[in-house]
């Protein structure tokens, strides 16, 4: 199973000795662009599932294509 934490700054240090004490966890640290990308497309998964449950209108592709 896999894990996505945001951790302060300060507490990155305590919290990633900790984990690597751990034989069974393998830690492995988004770079700043990897955590954006994530980030963006966690969004669009979320305002595509407000689309889908009624809760938000969709814009038509054709409509988005022409203001591009």
């Amino acid at each position: 199973m896999k894990f996505v934490l945001e951790v302060k700054e300060s507490k990155v240090e305590m919290l990633m000795a900790l984990l690597n004490d751990l034989p069974y966890v393998k830690t492995k640290p988004l770079t700043p662009f990897k955590a954006k990308v994530l980030l963006h497309v966690k969004e669009a998964v979320d305002e595509l599932n407000l689309v889908l449950s009624g809760r938000l209108k969709a814009r038509n592709a054709e409509d988005l294509l022409n203001e591009l």
